[in-house]
Formats: structure tokens, sequence, C-alpha cells
């Protein structure tokens, strides 16, 4: 291979090589400083393909994104009331001074939060100290987040970083309180169930005796109704019985043998004693003659 052609190669790979070394790419989702010998040159803040110096120039990124900052454990506080909770809480923020937030923390979250989560926890602290433990988880809860970003906020724009809001995540009693109120609640609970249950037992009663009263009274009507209609059959069949007895009482008479005989001598097995001279025979022996 000849000389030249050896020489261009090795300055056109040497060439791409100082070219890849002074280009880099800010992606839309980042914000980035270029640094000369550890000094701030410049801050890039829209995506694109950027130069730099090769060799002399570095770069370092930082996410533009909005980001959350947790403590690792629940800050203690205690209520008006002197009771002791575990609130745990996290930050939602975002870079908004890059230079600042390099100047200040370095670009390192870890400083970040060892510097902001006590401002958080100090607000927290002071702020259920005023509130009773209903009012700083239900009614004020709103309010004491609303607190805790405005001064968390007012804290962090000193190191270039926007505080977006505040939230909390969790709030319990420490385990040594949590047993004894959870038993506490299920006492209450087995209270409220026992009273229910007895409730419904009295209520179950007083239904059942309102119903075995009602059948009571309806039975009765009923048996009063029968014993009227009977009554009245009764009287019905008496009047025509007199009637007819008052229109030939010798035919009701002769009548009123006939079904005597027939309810007598239904059953072949039936047996009666009398006195053949008897009148209960007064139409068997002449029926002919007492007809007359």
């Amino acid at each position: 291979m000849k000389p030249n052609v050896v020489n261009s190669l090795v300055a056109l790979i040497g060439l791409l090589v100082v070219l890849s070394l002074s280009v880099f790419v800010v992606d839309q989702r980042q914000v980035a400083i270029v640094l000369q010998l550890g000094e701030m040159v410049r801050v890039e803040t829209t995506p694109g393909l950027k130069w730099k110096v090769p060799l002399m120039q570095n770069v370092r990124y930082f996410d533009s994104r909005i980001l959350t900052l947790e403590s690792p454990d629940p800050a203690p506080v205690f209520t008006k009331e002197k009771k002791n909770l575990l609130v745990d809480a996290f930050v939602k923020w975002r870079i908004v001074d890059v230079k600042q937030y390099y100047i200040s923390m370095g670009g390192d979250e870890v400083r970040l939060r060892t510097r902001l989560m006590p401002t958080v926890n100090a607000s927290l602290s002071e702020e259920f100290s005023k509130r009773s433990i209903h009012e700083a988880i239900s009614v004020e809860r709103d309010k004491i987040m609303q607190v805790l970003r405005e001064k968390a906020d007012a804290d962090a724009r000193l190191f270039g970083v926007q505080v977006l809001d505040v939230r909390l995540k969790h709030v319990d009693f420490p385990a040594s309180v949590s047993q004894s109120v959870y038993s506490r609640m299920e006492a209450e609970r087995k209270r409220v169930a026992n009273e229910l249950r007895a409730t419904g037992a009295a209520e179950g009663e007083k239904i059942k005796a309102d119903a075995d009263k009602q059948r009571e009274v309806i039975l009765a009507e009923a048996y009063r109704d029968a014993q009227k209609i009977k009554g009245e059959g009764d009287a019905k069949a008496s009047a025509t019985y007199a009637a007819a007895f008052g229109r030939n009482a010798e035919f009701y008479s002769f009548y009123r043998s006939l079904e005597a005989y027939k309810q007598s001598f239904k059953n072949k097995s039936d047996v009666m004693v009398l006195d053949p001279s008897s009148a209960f025979f007064k139409y068997l022996k002449s029926p002919a003659k007492s007809g007359k």
C-alpha cells in the first residue's frame, strides 16, 4: 500500500475520532452542562446535536422530568393531643435552574434528599402539632400538604429546584400503639355486632309474636264465622223441619224414622238390643197402617 494512502486513512480515522469526541446529543428529557477542566462553560437546555471541544470539555446530563423524592424512614410527629404518629411523605420535584442545582448540590440527588427532607419533616412536625388526629388525617389533610409544598418549594428554590407537590403517603401509629388501637377497634366492632344481633333477635321475636297473634285472631274470626254460618244453617234446617212438620206431622215422623233406620242399619255388623214393642219399630211393623 502506498504511503500516501496509508496517511490518508490514518488522517481520516483521526478526524472521525476527533469528530466523535466533539459532538454529543441532548435528549428531550434532559438538560446538559458542558464542563471544561471542571469549570462550567455553558448549559444546554434544548434537545439536539451539540458541539464541544474534544478532550478539554466533558458533559453531564440531568433529568428534566418530574422526579420523586422519598425518605427511607417515616417521620415521627406528635399531634395536638400529644399522640405519637409516623408519617411517610414523598416530594414531587424537578430542576428549573440546572446551573444553580449543579453549584449547590453538585448534581447529586442524594445530597438534595439530605438537604430537603429535613425541611419537609420539620414542617410536618409543626403542622401536626397544631391539629388533632382527626383534623390532620381527614379534615385538614389538603391544607397540610399545601403548607408543606410552599415551605419545601421556598427552600428548594435556593438549589435550582422546584417542588411541585408534597403528599402524605401513609399515616400510622407506632407498632406498640397500633396493636392496642386495633384491639380497641376490634372490641368496639364486636360490641356493635352484638348489639345488632340482639336488636335483630328482639325484632325477630316481636315479628314472630305479632304473626302468632294475627294467626290466633284469624283462626278465632274464622271459627266465629263458621259457627255463625253453621248456626244459620241449623236455624234454616230447623225452620224447614218445622214447616214440614206443620204441614204433615205424620209424614215428617215417617221421614225422620226412615233416616234413623238408615243410620242404624248402615253396617251389617251393627247390633241393636231393643224391646220389640218399642216405638222405634213403629213404621217397620205396619207402615201402611201408620201412614193412614
